[in-house]
């Protein structure tokens, strides 16, 4: 059995020549045009899939433009919350001693406004390296954008109910300044 399927058709008399051919040229035609459609179903493959990935990684940036401008938002915020609640004119001989960041910090008041930080009705906020010293209703306010930039307040130790009857015992004077 040699030679191909044509040719065995055409020996056995099943198929004419001008047959053969025209079924040789559709066969033809048929491969070619699949061979487009598969190379147009590739480049639009390709080209829908460059659109996905260039459409996701325009979500990214504006994903990250959106954020830094919350946040820069959130920072002006907070500088304008601080600025029209800071108090001034608090300069005194008293020495207010205080941590911010493990080292000891210290600041300068007057009796009233360094009873008022002890009572914990002011607070200490550090901004770009200095301290200013805000109302409690702006700390608030702050603590609910960035607690970070408040100094925390040493909160008053709790002790044991017979350690205060027995410390009870021992007067300190008023006048103790640490």
């Amino acid at each position: 059995m040699a030679g191909n399927l044509f040719d065995q058709l055409k020996k056995a008399g099943l198929v004419n020549e001008q047959k053969a051919k025209q079924l040789k040229k559709e066969k033809y035609q048929q491969t070619k045009q699949n061979k487009g459609k598969q190379v147009e179903n590739e480049a639009t493959a390709l080209a829908a899939k460059a659109a996905q990935e260039k459409a996701e990684k325009d979500r990214l940036l504006n994903l990250e433009r959106q954020a830094a401008q919350a946040k820069k938002a959130l920072q002006a915020e907070i500088k304008q919350i601080i600025e029209s609640n800071k108090i001034t004119g608090y300069d005194g001989d008293l020495v207010f001693n205080f941590v911010d960041q493990g080292k000891v910090k210290s600041l300068n008041v007057n009796a009233k406004i360094r009873q008022r930080l002890v009572d914990g009705v002011i607070r200490i906020a550090c901004v770009a390296g200095a301290y200013v010293l805000i109302s409690d209703e702006a700390s608030a306010k702050i603590e609910q954008r960035d607690a970070s930039l408040l100094i925390p307040l040493k909160e008053a130790e709790k002790i044991a109910d017979e350690d205060a009857e027995y410390y009870a015992k021992f007067a300190i004077p008023d006048d103790l300044v640490w």
